[in-house]
């Protein structure tokens, strides 16, 4: 009998094992890396044990001592770092431990795309062709290049011209080896307007095998997922797709002698025509759709068939619809770029179920996945889970790092996402600028502004230690306007001018706004003759007002701006902390706009920082392996001169 599970991960899905434990009455026991001290994960655990290095979560000896010295006598091993290495499984079981997890056999089969192919096509399911990379013809063209040990997107790339192929397969293979310690890779036919669909099964060790309902995940970033539902649409409107589908599922884990929890994914076309892509052997993130929709706990499943017990004749039948969101740290308008920082604060309102690594104060590592929460509703109608997860989303209180919530919630109130019409390509059909625009228009700025001001205002009012009871600016005479300046995440300024009178404020640059009360955290303004309340934080020069016009980030300007602190124009900024990879010119080159300069890696991706303007390069101030930190000045391209006017342009 199982009595203490240590969890061989981190952040959100440690958390996760660990809830169902404490629920079971079963001890737990988490592993943590330097970056990773004080994380929500290791606070919440019974016991907690130090792993050396960044990469200690891929370092089976130290788990496996972590494990005895804690006295865990089984080991969860959530999903991504060891989750699906069959040589883990063997080193766990022969140490006397449980394995929460697949037979080692079927994690093996699994663990090699190529090999899992063949086993699949002998087995009866329909598989896309697998492709050498070494022998692809333009005709093949385009295709999708894969690590073959791992997944979450990493070590993909999609390749539409052949001249592009040798570069995109190294770079896949550096990705891959990093991420799982393999580089192998394949290709395949890449489907451009695909649907990506998959289907949980459940096995115990004594027979019992269930399909436990679809998920449709084709919404989708860097080929990672980003949001998910449960069902799918397209297999709610194919006749005879569902039947189908569990049958090859189930005939995927059979071929292997499956055990526990597992998913094997597919992709389709719009027809219904669907080919095995992969069988993931462990928990899959978006897991909680398929919980919300069953009323199962699939963790505790993983528990009850690791400890020998049986599923029941027949899977629980599906009911609702359920939505989840992947809130990441990154910036969807700037390539995706992850970002990271301090989460001051994190909380989503509403009747959904939030999964989440951080709580307030956490700190997204560099070193890490960039994935913050994952939020998911669950309603009678699709319609209605759509409806009730972006509404808990715009009004969550996320302050700190960027993140990609307002394209989540564009996308969840989408004409085409509410129809249904869910494939691979929606960001390049529905135009990713458009979707990644801020909820908050300029209006509501504006006014965000005008209350980040007067929350400012309160906040000094209520710090007075002499005439403590004056308003704000109180003079003996009339006086001036009272000046505070912000700048939007989008770089533009505000200026916010005001005056405290007998007859109220005065506000000479809005028109229709007054002010009904002011707090240090809460501004009410009478706008056009309706009261609007905005929540008010303030974080040294961030500031992050929340209303129901939408969340605004701000940043408090100086009176006396720093004219050394400016960066010259043409220079290249490191977008994120992260270690140069390669550079791509040297000093004296000329370069064109848009042409990589500097590969960065972080957090487990290859991310490329580009010339900003057609030019020379006139500075390279790092080189590969050093580390550098967001903000640094990494080079600088001068323009060409203009002879006429002797001026750069």
């Amino acid at each position: 009998m199982i009595n203490r599970v240590l969890v061989a991960n981190r952040g959100e899905i440690a958390r996760r094992v660990f809830a169902t434990c404490r629920r079971l009455g079963i001890g737990t026991v988490a592993v943590y890396t330097d970056p990773d001290a004080g994380s929500a994960h290791v606070a919440e655990a019974d016991a907690r044990v130090r792993l050396e290095g960044t990469r200690g979560y891929l370092d089976a000896a130290q788990l496996i001592a972590a494990a005895r010295a804690a006295g865990a006598d089984a080991i969860h091993p959530g999903y991504g770092f060891l989750s699906e290495n069959a040589d883990f499984a063997i080193t766990v079981q022969d140490a006397g431990l449980t394995w929460i997890g697949p037979p080692a056999t079927a994690v093996a089969a699994m663990g090699s795309k190529i090999e899992a192919k063949k086993l699949m096509a002998a087995a009866g399911v329909p598989v896309l062709e697998e492709l050498d990379p070494d022998a692809v013809t333009a005709e093949d063209l385009p295709v999708l290049i894969k690590a073959s040990a791992g997944g979450g997107g990493r070590g993909m790339r999609v390749v539409r011209e052949l001249a592009e192929l040798p570069g995109q397969v190294e770079a896949a293979r550096r990705e891959a080896q990093s991420a799982f310690g393999d580089p192998t890779v394949f290709c395949e036919r890449y489907l451009t307007t695909g649907h990506h669909v998959e289907v949980q099964v459940l096995a115990d060790l004594h027979g019992t095998m269930w399909a436990v309902g679809e998920r449709e995940c084709s919404i989708q970033r860097r080929h990672q997922k980003i949001i998910e539902e449960a069902p799918s649409p397209l297999v709610e409107r194919t006749p005879g797709m569902r039947a189908k589908l569990f049958e090859a599922a189930r005939l995927a884990a059979q071929a292997i002698d499956y055990a526990g929890a597992g998913t094997v994914e597919f992709m389709a076309d719009g027809s219904g025509e669907f080919f095995f892509l992969e069988m993931n052997t462990r928990l899959q993130v978006e897991h909680p759709v398929t919980e919300l929709t069953t009323g199962l706990d699939l963790v505790e499943l993983q528990l009850r068939v690791a400890d020998g017990g049986r599923l029941d004749a027949d899977p629980p039948s599906c009911h609702g619809y359920s939505i989840e969101a992947r809130v990441y740290a990154e910036d969807p308008a700037k390539d995706w770029q992850p970002q990271a920082g301090t989460v001051h604060r994190f909380e989503v309102p509403g009747n959904v179920r939030v999964d989440s690594g951080i709580i307030d104060d956490s700190t997204v590592s560099i070193y890490y996945d960039p994935m913050l929460a994952k939020v998911a509703s669950h309603a009678p109608t699709r319609r209605q889970a759509a409806g009730v997860l972006a509404d808990a989303l715009t009004r969550a209180r996320i302050h700190g790092v960027r993140t990609n919530r307002d394209l989540l919630v564009n996308v969840l109130r989408h004409p085409a996402f509410l129809d249904g019409n869910t494939d691979t390509a929606f960001f390049d059909t529905h135009d990713l600028a458009a979707l990644s625009a801020p909820l908050s228009d300029e209006r509501a700025v504006t006014l965000s502004a005008v209350a980040a001001a007067f929350a400012e205002a309160a906040q000094n009012r209520a710090s007075a230690t002499v005439f403590a009871a004056a308003p704000s600016g109180w003079r003996n005479l009339p006086s001036g306007f009272q000046t505070k300046r912000y700048a939007d995440a989008s770089g533009g300024e505000h200026e916010v001018r005001y005056r405290f009178t007998r007859a109220g404020v005065e506000l000479p640059d809005v028109a229709g706004v007054g002010l009904v009360s002011h707090a240090p955290e809460r501004v009410v303004l009478r706008v056009d003759g309706v009261d609007r309340p905005f929540d008010v934080a303030r974080y040294r020069d961030d500031v992050f007002v929340d209303s129901p016009l939408g969340p605004v980030q701000l940043g408090a300007l100086s009176r006396f701006p720093d004219s050394d602190a400016a960066v010259a124009h043409g220079s290249l900024l490191a977008p994120m902390p992260g270690s140069v990879l390669r550079v791509g010119a040297a000093v004296g080159d000329r370069v064109s706009a848009g042409q990589p300069l500097v590969w960065l890696e972080a957090m487990k991706m290859e991310h490329t920082v580009a010339a900003p303007t057609d030019g020379i390069l006139a500075e390279l101030n790092v080189e590969p392996g050093q580390q550098v930190d967001v903000g640094l000045v990494m080079a600088r391209v001068l323009a060409p001169v203009d002879s006429e006017e002797g001026e750069p342009r």
